[in-house]
């Protein structure tokens, strides 16, 4: 049977949430902010409205990979970041670097 995957923000929450929730239930840590604008030119495109190009972090490139791996194989995702903007945000990151667009 396929486990819901609960993603955090950091990895002392995931393994404390995890034991509360139990056996059907994965929870892992993005590791905090994912992916950036880079500091040098290029952090926007100017031919489409400014719109911004994100990159991914270096350091968040092995968590991003096993995320991928770890949604490929679930049978629900849930996004539990903490309930402010950055946590709206890392949300909102973590959706676009996994491709998730539902």
């Amino acid at each position: 049977m396929a486990q819901s995957l609960v993603i955090v923000e950091s990895p002392a929450k995931a393994k404390t949430i995890e034991k509360f929730l139990g056996k059907g239930y994965k929870v892992l840590a993005s590791y905090g902010h994912v992916r950036a604008l880079p500091s040098k030119q290029g952090s926007v495109d100017t031919e489409h409205d400014f719109a911004p190009k994100y990159h991914i972090l270096p350091e968040s490139q092995k968590h991003i990979d096993l995320l991928k791996k770890e949604v490929a194989k679930c049978s629900e995702l849930i996004l539990a970041t903490d309930l402010d903007r950055e946590g709206e945000a890392i949300a909102w990151h973590l959706l676009e670097a996994l491709g998730i667009d539902e």
